[in-house]
């Protein structure tokens, strides 16, 4: 159990305008509480600093997808603890929309209805989706005790580089009460490398850094983000994969490349 002072709402909505996030902005967040903690009300609390300094004209986002592949999806009530208690406890709150994706994400404020918009099965992180749009309303990216190999937005940037590897996926979606299952081919490996982000916005200055609670937090704009990882895979469109025979997740990633 991590020992240290507790930190208050606002203490955290303090140190969150601090870091830059903007008051009306539309933001996406993902988090590990357990790097945060403790934070006074919980998880809750730090939804609460969240909401308090994006203020009423400010969109909160988070992922609230599912890993079970096998169990048709149902917005109302399918979990998404494998993501963490904060996504798990904001997708529950009131006044939380929730997209009905096995990728799902969850928005709350005045952009949330559009972002968690119907969004396709087979492409789980294009442009037509919710971290899509959120790149589309000029928004950032929170992360709390992650790294970018957290970030889904970094996927969003391999779809727009046009990245050739994939993975088979499949996911279960009920229609019309039935049960159906979607075979597709995901742009996906094991993320490991997406720590190379952070050294592709440090450089130039486009990632900020600083505490969220107790967790190491990191905030950049999803732009900059798509930007600069769109420029390093033109240059080498396998930068994010493992060398052969490192990695299994990679290697049927890169066993696509020649389908």
């Amino acid at each position: 159990m991590r020992t240290g002072p507790s930190y208050g709402v606002g203490d955290v909505t303090r140190q969150l305008a601090a870091l830059g996030v903007e008051p009306g902005g539309v933001l996406v967040v993902h988090t590990a509480f357990s790097k945060a903690r403790p934070v006074d009300g919980g998880p809750d609390g730090l939804i609460d600093a969240l909401i308090d300094v994006l203020g009423p004209d400010g969109t909160l986002v988070m992922p609230s997808m599912t890993d079970d592949d096998d169990t048709p999806f149902d917005a109302a009530t399918t979990p998404c603890a494998s993501l963490g208690i904060v996504a798990e406890t904001f997708r529950r709150r009131d006044g939380v929309r929730r997209s009905d994706s096995p990728h799902a994400f969850a928005a709350r404020g005045p952009h949330a209805a559009a972002i968690v918009a119907p969004h396709p099965v087979a492409v789980p992180h294009g442009l037509d989706s919710p971290v899509g749009r959120v790149y589309e309303r000029d928004g950032q990216v929170l992360l709390v005790g992650v790294g970018h190999d957290a970030d889904t937005t970094v996927h969003l940037a391999e779809n727009l580089a046009g990245a050739r590897y994939f993975r088979p996926k499949h996911a279960t979606v009920l229609e019309g009460g039935a049960p159906r299952r979607i075979d597709y081919a995901e742009l996906d490996h094991c993320c490991e490398n997406f720590a190379l982000v952070d050294d592709w916005l440090d450089e130039p200055g486009l990632q900020r850094r600083g505490y969220v609670g107790h967790a190491r937090a990191r905030l950049a704009r999803s732009r900059d983000i798509v930007r600069v990882v769109v420029a390093r895979l033109h240059v080498d469109d396998t930068v994010f994969l493992h060398a052969p025979g490192l990695c299994a997740e990679c290697d049927d990633a890169r066993r696509s490349l020649g389908r």
